[in-house]
């Protein structure tokens, strides 16, 4: 099994060469390691203590970042190592002050495991949510290198728990303590023998805590919004566009900001011709423009500080690969919509549970969860309590990992 699981490294590194020569993110990802263990070796001092905090990409970054922040403010002897798999977190992030070093993941055959080891010498490895890369770990264990794994979620179907699995029930064994996110996955990893885990919760309750309290005036919104409530709509997609647009058109009495999840000119042009009370992008915004009904926010890293002006929420994603990040949204106490492929997202479905969500799937299902907030003070001050709630009582993974490892 290892030796398949070596040759589907060595296709996969091919794959993307191939891919390369007309796919971007191909193109970043096979560049982005170019000489990675030549730049290491040039940028990590040998001498110092390190810690090593992997991450998929933009959104395990996230939940890594509330670690990365305390280990730096409550541990400065460590120098902080962050790697990437995915272009789309370390293209984004690679200017992030809070890590010392920040690079690609090597792909993971044994030689560039043992020589990403050999340059970066961690004290600690932290893996992420998940990212299992075999010879990695096997080199981890094999070096006794501390190794824990934060968030992580486990599922009946994964392959640990699989008659197959072996090899990866043994990559479970190099972590000295696997912090799962709820008592489920704790169950499941029993079942195979796995003691040494701890139910922390995610950290992304942290982060979202460190947003709200960190979110920023923004003039151009509050001019924007004047006396009106706001609905505010978080990374959507076409299918969301076109509910929340007809939604729009039919409460001319609320503002809506809508956050496209890519920068599309078809798409922002399509929202601006069929809004029938008007739209604007931020980037164009000026005094005269605070009469139109949608502002579409054409620009990066503000959403967060968009929902604190807000009185309900959407989030897009539904109807496409899975529902984009949630707990931003709750985290200001607002009620949430999102589309139908939600269910994958633990706190997606604990919030439709406690009835701070909802998921729809067509215009009239969501018009049935928006009127009564529009319409019932008491209603909507109700759901918005229980998603501030939700949020606020799973605060505190950080802390759990901190006291466990550095103890």
């Amino acid at each position: 099994m290892k030796f398949l699981y070596n040759i589907s490294m060595r296709c996969y590194g091919a794959g993307v060469a191939l891919a390369s020569l007309w796919n971007t993110k191909a193109r970043l990802w096979r560049d982005g390691r170019k000489d990675l263990f030549e730049r290491m070796q040039s940028s990590i001092d040998p001498n110092s203590r390190t810690i090593w905090i992997h991450v998929a990409s933009l959104g395990e970054f996230e939940q890594g970042r509330p670690i990365i922040e305390k280990i730096k403010a409550e541990k400065p002897e460590y120098k902080i190592l962050l790697t990437f798999f995915s272009p789309s977190g370390y293209e984004i992030r690679k200017n992030y002050t809070g890590a010392d070093y920040i690079f690609y993941l090597p792909l993971d055959r044994l030689q560039n495991a043992k020589r990403f080891l050999d340059i970066a010498k961690p004290e600690i490895a932290i893996f992420v949510k998940y990212e299992y890369w075999l010879n990695l770990l096997s080199e981890l264990r094999a070096r006794k290198i501390r190794t824990f794994i934060v968030s992580a979620i486990y599922r009946e179907k994964s392959i640990f728990f699989r008659t197959y699995g072996d090899m990866w029930r043994e990559a479970l064994d190099t972590f000295e303590t696997i912090f799962v996110q709820d008592t489920h996955s704790q169950q499941l990893l029993s079942t195979i023998g796995c003691d040494n885990v701890v139910v922390a919760g995610d950290t992304r309750f942290d982060r979202v805590a460190q947003i709200a309290a960190a979110a920023k005036r923004i003039d151009i919104v509050e001019q924007f919004k004047g006396d009106s409530r706001l609905f505010v709509a978080g990374s959507s997609w076409g299918e969301d566009e076109e509910l929340l647009v007809r939604l729009a058109n039919e409460n001319p009495t609320i503002k809506f900001v809508i956050a496209p999840h890519e920068m599309d000119e078809g798409r922002m042009a399509k929202i601006a011709q069929t809004a029938k009370h008007g739209a604007v992008r931020y980037t164009q915004y000026t005094e005269e423009a605070k009469e139109n009904q949608i502002l579409i926010l054409d620009t990066m890293g503000m959403l967060s500080s968009v929902y604190s002006y807000a009185e309900f929420s959407y989030i897009g994603g539904g109807f496409g690969v899975g529902i984009h990040n949630t707990l931003e949204a709750a985290t200001f106490g607002l009620p949430i919509a999102f589309g139908p492929n939600y269910k994958k997202f633990k706190e997606a479905r604990d919030m439709i549970t406690l009835g701070a969500a909802t998921s729809i799937s067509t215009y009239d299902e969501l018009n049935h969860w928006f009127t009564p907030l529009r319409d019932d003070n008491a209603h909507l001050a109700s759901v918005s309590q229980i998603a501030k709630e939700y949020t606020a009582k799973h605060q505190g993974a950080t802390d759990i990992f901190f006291k466990t490892v550095f103890q």
